[in-house]
């Protein structure tokens, strides 16, 4: 299961005294999956929290809970903790796979070599978030978040270039919020702006 370095105890018993939160467990979980692999949920929790089907350990002094969906993603992970100079704070390092499933990873080639690259320019990005039959649900964040330009960027764009690449997907769906983007709807000015892949 989940490996916890010696690093990580320490500085979790430290922060688990210094908010007065002694006795309180860890959460750990896979929160989604991004570009850069797992997105990771590590949180305090109160005992009375532990789900039923948790996998509790003991990691000496705290109990660490692990949602039973989390747990084939993270068998075999360590959760350290790295100090340096420009970053430090807690790590998992992880050998699993992001995507099991041979066409969610294909998918997520594409959205890592060709797509991203693209609407990095305009300050985007895409994010798989899952491949159930032959649909791919993604989400856009960063620039492609709320802009006015995201339904052509899905249509012309993305979702072209997805399903050229992986013919088992027939659809994509962007699960995005658009309301919620920095500058949600955002109407490009006349002759001015463009989807990344028009």
């Amino acid at each position: 299961m989940l490996t916890i370095s010696d690093l990580a105890k320490q500085k979790i018993l430290a922060l688990l005294e210094a908010q007065g939160k002694q006795g309180s467990g860890l959460r750990v979980g896979v929160a989604g999956r991004g570009p850069g692999g797992f997105q990771y949920d590590l949180r305090f929790v109160d005992g009375q929290e532990k789900g039923p089907e948790d996998t509790v350990l003991d990691a000496g002094g705290f109990q660490v809970f692990v949602d039973p969906q989390s747990v084939p993603n993270l068998t075999g992970a360590t959760l350290d903790f790295v100090e340096g100079i420009h970053q430090s704070g807690f790590r998992i390092d992880n050998p699993n796979s992001v995507w099991s499933d041979p066409r969610a990873r294909a998918v997520q080639e594409v959205i890592d070599t060709r797509i991203n690259p693209g609407v990095a320019s305009h300050g985007g990005f895409i994010t798989l978030l899952d491949v159930k039959e032959d649909v791919a649900y993604i989400a856009l964040g960063g620039g492609c978040q709320g802009c006015g330009m995201a339904d052509v960027t899905l249509k012309q764009g993305i979702e072209v270039m997805i399903r050229e690449a992986v013919p088992e997907i027939r659809q994509v769906v962007d699960t995005t919020d658009h309301a919620g983007g920095t500058n949600p709807y955002f109407q490009p000015s006349k002759g001015g702006g463009q989807s990344p892949f028009a």
